[in-house]
């Protein structure tokens, strides 16, 4: 059993901030099934830092001398997907010019942690489900087995049962990956953890930029902090901690501070940062929670283009500011938005008023345009702004002829 004082060793070893008794218990879960070899599926909303656990468990095994790789499975796209985790033969497809291990290959007797599992096509779950059952695999483009000892982590932000209702996920594999099951909780039930978390991101980010002073929370902008809902959880509360330690003037935070960075008391107003798909949606499927967005967006473009385009008559788009390396406040983010490189075939304000007939795909693209240039085209960063994965999101990017 983990003593209290093993515990916070394990935590201050790794950056770990907070008092919550759930996420105590997932941390001693992986060090207690460390020495196994059981394959643990880690549960959990987008952001909420599920990807300390298996680097927790590698180094607790007695695998902590081999290889630890980990794949983040919506990254890759799924024409390329099975190649990257198992391998291909020379001559298997055009480009293989040469042969390639995979990563399976790579990480022999080591760990292997699959983060959005969720997302694997239903092809590669099956060659997955192989690998766990018998420990062999086929590189593609061969028919002969290849042995492999590799401790699989995986971790997915899906609601698996309803993925596995609608024949996204495969049920036998879901139980395969689910021996052992540790679910780490989001940051609104942690309750007092989102300010232990802003103060150590705070001192973390003076001191990697040499400020002299790190931000502080007043009493009052505590209280916001810890009454906000954080639909993004520990990334978003560590962007906004960059944000306001690089960008504002003064070094006490207050709430009036806060709100113009959308962070205001009890908000359940959209940030930007939807959780599709995660383990607390009550979605029957995916694309419905996408259409809802899709058309708050369409509602509140009706209502906002008139003025835009009134900004963007004879603006001159070749003095207009370049794009900072960081996002800005809400206040601003229309203006940032008016902003159009000259390398993407953005609509113009009077292109998109002139159209009465604007369809949903219109807006859609409009609004991945607008993520990729808002997030200067990193496409991880747009599809956690889009509340999709990034696997869909360059789906779309494809689908859509959008040149990045």
């Amino acid at each position: 059993m983990t003593t209290n004082s093993d515990m916070q060793t394990l935590m201050n070893r790794y950056g770990i901030v907070g008092r919550n008794e759930a996420l105590r218990e997932a941390l001693a879960t992986a060090v207690l099934v460390a020495p196994t070899d059981l394959s643990v599926l880690i549960q959990g909303e987008s952001g909420v830092g599920k990807e300390v656990i298996p680097r927790i468990i590698h180094d607790h095994s007695k695998r902590r001398s081999k290889p630890y790789i980990a794949i983040n499975c919506g990254a890759i796209p799924e024409g390329t997907i099975d190649s990257e985790l198992f391998g291909h033969e020379k001559g298997a497809f055009t480009s293989a010019i040469g042969e390639h291990e995979g990563y399976f290959a790579a990480a022999d007797g080591g760990t292997l942690f699959l983060d959005e599992v969720g997302e694997l096509p239903l092809s590669t779950q099956a060659r997955l489900l192989r690998v766990l059952e018998t420990g062999e695999y086929l590189r593609v483009g061969s028919s002969t087995p290849r042995k492999t000892n590799v401790r699989i982590v995986a971790a997915t932000n899906v609601d698996i049962p309803n993925a596995i209702k609608h024949g996204r996920f495969r049920e036998d594999l879901y139980y395969r990956l689910c021996t052992i099951n540790i679910k780490i909780p989001a940051l609104r039930k942690r309750q007092g953890d989102a300010v232990l978390l802003f103060k150590k991101f705070a001192l973390d980010i003076a001191n990697r930029y040499g400020i002299p002073e790190p931000i502080r929370l007043t009493p009052e902008a505590e209280e916001v902090v810890n009454s906000y809902k954080w639909p993004g959880n520990i990334r978003q509360l560590r962007n906004i901690t960059e944000q306001l330690s690089i960008l504002s003037e003064s070094r006490s935070i207050t709430p009036e501070v806060l709100a113009e960075y959308g962070i205001t008391p009890n908000s359940d107003e959209d940030t930007g940062i939807a959780t599709i798909g995660g383990s607390n949606s009550n979605s029957q499927h995916d694309y419905e929670q996408e259409i809802k967005i899709l058309a708050h967006a369409v509602f509140e473009l009706r209502s906002e283009v008139q003025e835009l385009k009134e900004k963007l008559q004879g603006h001159n788009w070749h003095e207009a500011p370049a794009n900072t390396t960081l996002p800005v406040p809400v206040s601003t983010q229309k203006k940032v938005q008016q902003t159009q490189p000259e390398d993407l075939d953005i609509p113009t304000a009077e292109e998109i008023v002139d159209d009465d007939t604007l369809n949903i795909g219109d807006m859609e693209k409009r609004n991945i345009l607008l993520a990729l240039q808002r997030n200067h085209y990193k496409r991880k960063l747009a599809a956690e702004e889009l509340g999709i994965s990034e696997r869909t999101l360059y789906r779309k990017i494809k689908a859509y002829g959008i040149d990045e």
